[in-house]
C-alpha cells in the first residue's frame, strides 16, 4: 500500500515538473504580468507620465532615478521595469520551448517565438513613444501589440491546460472568435481616443468628436456578439461547465465595462482610477473571450473525434 501511494506521489511530482507543465505555469504568470503592465501603461497615460523619463531605455540616465523620483516618474519607470521582466520571461519561454521541443506539441516553439517577436516589437514601440513624444499612432500601436501579445499567451496557456470537451459547443467557438476580434478592434478605437485625447478635445472645442463617437457607436457590434455568446451558452444543453462559467464571466465583464464607459464619459475623464479600470476590464473581457474561443475549439475538435 505504501509503495502504491509513493508511486502515485512520484508520478504526480514528475508530471508537475514536466516541461509542458513548467511552460504552462510560466505562460500564465506572464499573462498576469502583462495585464498589470497594460494597467500601469494606462495609468502612465492618464497621469501624463508618458514623458516623465525623458530618455530611453534608462530614466534620467540611471537604472533607478532616485533623485528625480515622484509619482509620474515612478509610473513610467515601473512600467519599463515590468516590461523588461516580461521580455526576459518571453526569452525564457522561447528557450524552454525549443530546448524541450521533442516532448512538446510541435506548434509550441513557433508560438513562443511569435510571442517573443511581439514583445521585442513592443519594446521598440515603447522606445518610440518616448523619442517621438507620444505620437498617437505609435501609442495606439503600442497598446495594440500589447493586447496581441496578451492574447497570444492566453492561446498558448489555454491550449496547454487540461481539458476534456463534451462536443456540444456547436457554432459557439466561431461566435467567440468574432466577439474577440470585435472587442480587440474596439480596444484599438479606445486607444486612439485616449492617445489623441479626443474626449477632452470634443468637450472643449468640438474637435475629434468623430473619433470619440466612433468608439461610442463601435461598442454595438462587440456588445451584440458577447451577449450572443451568453444567450447561446444558456440555451446549449450539456455545455462544459468551464465554458458556461466563461460565458457568464464575459457577460458580467461586458456590463461592468459599459457602466465604466458611461461613468468615464460623464465624468470627462477626471477620475484617473476609473479610466485605468475601464481599460483593464476591457483587456480582461478580451482575454475571457479568447480563452472561451480556444476551449470551444478544443471542445468542438474533441466532439468530432469522438463521433
Amino acid at each position: 500500500m505504501n509503495e502504491f501511494v509513493l508511486q502515485q506521489q512520484n508520478e504526480a511530482a514528475a508530471q508537475h515538473n514536466s516541461p509542458k507543465e513548467v511552460i504552462r505555469r510560466l505562460v500564465w504568470k506572464i499573462c498576469i504580468a502583462t495585464l498589470i503592465l497594460m494597467a500601469i501603461g494606462s495609468a502612465t497615460r492618464v497621469m501624463n507620465a508618458g514623458l516623465a523619463c525623458p530618455d530611453w531605455p534608462l530614466c534620467y540616465g540611471e537604472l533607478v532615478p532616485a533623485k528625480q523620483m515622484n509619482l509620474q516618474v515612478f509610473l513610467e519607470w515601473f512600467h519599463r521595469l515590468d516590461a523588461a521582466l516580461i521580455g526576459f520571461s518571453a526569452i525564457a519561454l522561447a528557450g524552454l520551448s525549443w530546448w524541450h521541443r521533442r516532448v512538446l506539441p510541435n506548434w509550441l516553439p513557433w508560438a513562443s517565438t511569435f510571442a517573443l517577436f511581439l514583445i521585442v516589437f513592443q519594446g521598440v514601440l515603447g522606445g518610440l513613444t518616448v523619442t517621438e513624444l507620444l505620437r498617437f499612432d505609435i501609442v495606439t500601436a503600442h497598446l495594440g501589440t500589447a493586447l496581441l501579445f496578451f492574447t497570444t499567451l492566453l492561446v498558448i496557456g489555454t491550449a496547454l491546460s487540461p481539458y476534456q470537451g463534451t462536443g456540444t459547443v456547436g457554432k459557439l467557438p466561431w461566435v467567440g472568435l468574432a466577439a474577440s476580434v470585435l472587442v480587440y478592434l474596439q480596444s484599438l478605437l479606445g486607444a486612439v481616443v485616449g492617445s489623441r485625447w479626443a474626449l477632452h478635445q470634443c468637450f472643449g472645442d468640438s474637435q475629434l468628436c468623430g473619433v470619440m463617437y466612433s468608439h461610442i457607436f463601435g461598442l454595438i457590434p462587440p456588445t451584440v456578439a458577447t451577449l450572443a455568446i451568453v444567450f447561446i451558452s444558456w440555451r446549449t444543453p450539456a455545455l462544459h461547465p468551464a465554458l458556461r462559467r466563461l460565458a457568464n464571466m464575459a457577460g458580467s465583464l461586458l456590463i461592468l465595462q459599459l457602466l465604466l464607459g458611461v461613468a468615464t464619459f460623464r465624468l470627462h475623464l477626471q477620475v484617473e482610477p476609473l479610466t485605468v479600470t475601464h481599460q483593464a476590464v476591457g483587456a480582461t473581457l478580451l482575454g475571457t473571450l479568447v480563452v472561451f474561443t480556444v476551449l470551444g475549439l478544443r471542445d468542438r475538435t474533441n466532439g468530432i473525434i469522438t463521433q
